[in-house]
């Protein structure tokens, strides 16, 4: 397996696919069909650079055994979503996957609703951080766009922070359109930041196609991930169209400066 996400030279902002989606429709009914192993050799073969899939407690769509395929079945790199639990944790250090994004998680949520606050639970991340970054893990926190989340990112010790786009996506389905530009404005200054601090920057959670260009254009991004948007349109389109379409629309995306040299400089 590749040690890292592919960085062609043509790609200037990765896309890593979640399949977790592919399991929830498998999981309604039982069995082992749709696969989503077999999502994501043909997510890589339509020009993903990635695979993200979310582990969760109570195993509502990706399974253990759907971890263990992966780790060892696939040839991109995998990127394992996880709650800041013990159980997690040893379930990161047993398979090592290449990056490990830690999220926040609540049983009886439908889908994550926000970032990490990871200044109010700097103790509890903290030794998690060390003992997977210490495994050779690439270490990932999930946080909302805010610079005090940032700073304590970086203090924690992490390589990467991944931007919780969930709100400037809601701003853009119920047609707020001042909301989604100043929620994409604090997209903009916290990624700033987090790489002026030396933060490599990914996004997620929510993006369409009509949403990702924006964020794909945002000056020190390197990763989106994407999946619930990509699996239920690819009951119209299929699968590798619409990673082929999502990808060629962050391909697309004009990196013109979205951000001033004030909120650039900004130092935490």
């Amino acid at each position: 397996m590749s040690s890292q996400m592919t960085d062609n030279a043509k790609f200037n902002v990765r896309l890593g696919v979640n399949i977790d989606h592919v399991a929830t429709i498998r999981n309604a009914r039982g069995g082992e069909h749709p696969d989503p192993v077999r999502a994501a050799v043909l997510a890589a073969e339509a020009g993903a650079d990635g695979i993200t899939a979310h582990l969760r407690e109570d195993r509502r769509h990706i399974s253990d055994a759907d971890i263990e395929r992966l780790s060892t079945e696939i040839n991109l790199p995998l990127n394992l979503e996880m709650a800041a639990t013990e159980e997690m944790l040893n379930i990161a250090l047993r398979h090592k996957p290449h990056a490990v994004c830690i999220v926040p998680e609540k049983r009886q949520e439908v889908t994550t609703e926000g970032g990490l606050d990871v200044a109010a639970e700097h103790k509890v991340l903290a030794p998690i951080v060390d003992k997977l970054a210490n495994a050779g893990c690439r270490v990932s926190l999930f946080i909302d766009p805010d610079p005090v989340q940032v700073a304590v990112s970086k203090a924690l010790g992490a390589a990467v922070v991944e931007l919780h786009t969930g709100s400037y996506c809601e701003a853009h389905t119920a047609g707020h359109e001042t909301k989604k530009v100043s929620e994409l404005e604090r997209l903009i200054a916290s990624a700033a930041m987090a790489h002026q601090a030396g933060l490599e920057v990914h996004a997620g959670h929510g993006l369409c196609f009509e949403t990702v260009q924006p964020v794909a254009a945002i000056e020190g991004m390197r990763e989106l991930n994407i999946g619930h948007f990509m699996i239920g349109e690819a009951i119209f389109e299929g699968l590798e169209n619409v990673i082929r379409k999502m990808r060629c629309l962050i391909d697309a995306a004009d990196r013109s400066p979205l951000v001033s040299p004030e909120l650039k400089s900004v130092e935490l």
